[in-house]
């Protein structure tokens, strides 16, 4: 009885991770985007409501246009060009980056029964019964935020934009 219960209890948990798992996806994309805020959505133009359901923006875009076509920014900036106030809006992406870096390794053991040391363990030798020391190569990787998308506002409108290129 108790192995059932606990057993249920496992299931609607993990239920519920699956279930919050998969609305934060819908959430990151436009169409998840589009059905939370419909009341948005319907306020497009016709031309701008095919483009923000294909996750794509243009020159003159609403900033709500741009929030259901490609989500929240990450970072936010205001600041001025040619006089007039500007506001940008930047996406982050993050690379891989591969790194090799030199390990050193101590441990115990070593050469002849107990190291060297006696039984209590000691400094370990290069090889031997037990564990031992010496230099290794490891290869690590890293994640380095980027500029992935960057939006300028103008008056509420899309002024202009990049996207980084995926090669």
């Amino acid at each position: 009885m108790v192995c059932l219960l606990a057993m249920k209890t496992f299931l609607t948990f993990i239920a519920a991770g699956a279930a919050l798992l998969l609305s934060s996806c819908a959430n990151s994309t436009p169409q998840g985007r589009i059905e939370r805020n419909p009341q948005l959505f319907s306020a497009l133009s016709g031309k701008d409501r095919d483009l923000v359901s294909r996750g794509v923006i243009r020159e003159g875009m609403t900033r709500d246009a741009v929030f259901l076509a490609w989500g929240a920014p990450d970072e936010t900036s205001v600041g001025r060009k040619s006089g007039r106030e500007i506001e940008q809006w930047t996406y982050l992406g993050q690379r891989p980056v591969r790194t090799t870096s030199m390990n050193v390794g101590l441990g115990f053991g070593g050469w002849g029964p107990y190291g060297w040391g006696g039984p209590w363990g000691g400094w370990g030798g290069w090889g031997g019964p037990g564990w031992g020391w010496g230099p290794g190569w490891g290869s690590n990787v890293m994640y380095v935020p980027y500029a992935a998308r960057v939006v300028n506002f103008r008056a509420g409108r899309v002024l202009d934009w990049q996207a980084a290129i995926r090669r």
